[in-house]
């Protein structure tokens, strides 16, 4: 979902008595919570996911807006936050520690992690988060595993497939032999990489986001959309 989606969705929520918080398009706690209340009054399963049901109860009258994997709208609205250089660290990468209640010294640390566990924990608050998460390979432990598709978390060997490095991020797409990676600490920064097939050890998919997998999808993004990513191969 973009910004505008969130938007509309929270102003229908606004509209029928419940409180998202700020119309600002961030699909954040309070969004959530709303949407929950909303559920509930409706009959339906309470996820807090804007799932085709949820879409059609709280738009009746209209196309709604498009629904996605949230976690994976939260992880493009982040694009391009960076780690800060040298002894300080950039406030917002600390906030997600913080707000995910794990120890974590500063954004030298590698954070790959600890994005795809903020971009879970705000989106699916139900979640429960694999023990180590700043441990890329921690990350095999999420939810069900799936095959690679729109929102699948990647978990991939670094150094050597049977050792303990790793690298974890979001499936935004693929070509060839290589999937296109939405995540943090690429390049320092929130960003697009290119990975490639061979490196992968699992995909894993939200537990209590399992009503949206049979819409998730494979995307090819073809040879002259992968130009278009500010990304490398790895």
């Amino acid at each position: 979902m973009d910004t505008r989606d969130i938007k509309a969705i929270q102003q229908a929520l606004v509209d029928k008595g419940y409180d998202p918080g700020v119309v600002d398009g961030i699909w954040g706690r309070n969004t959530i919570a709303a949407l929950k209340a909303f559920q509930q009054a409706a009959g339906l399963e309470i996820d807090g996911i804007y799932g085709p049901m949820t879409a059609a109860a709280l738009f009746p009258a209209q196309a709604p807006p498009s629904y996605d994997t949230p976690w994976l709208a939260e992880a493009a609205r982040l694009m391009m936050t960076k780690e800060t250089p040298g002894d300080a660290s950039n406030p917002v990468i600390l906030d997600w520690a913080e707000h995910i209640d794990i120890p974590y010294a500063g954004d030298d640390v590698p954070w790959c992690g600890l994005f795809v566990g903020h971009c879970i924990a705000v989106t699916l608050p139900g979640e429960a988060l694999p023990n180590s998460l700043l441990l890329a390979r921690s990350w095999r432990k999420l939810g069900a595993n799936t095959t690679p598709r729109l929102g699948a978390v990647m978990v991939f060997w670094r150094g050597s497939v049977d050792g303990w490095e790793g690298h974890v991020g979001f499936y935004a797409g693929q070509h060839g032999s290589n999937y296109l990676i939405l995540g943090g600490n690429q390049g320092d920064s929130v960003s697009y990489t290119w990975i490639h097939r061979d490196r992968l050890l699992e995909a894993r998919w939200p537990k209590t986001a399992i009503s949206l997998e049979a819409g998730a999808r494979i995307v090819d993004v073809g040879p002259d959309a992968a130009g278009a990513f500010s990304s490398k191969l790895s």
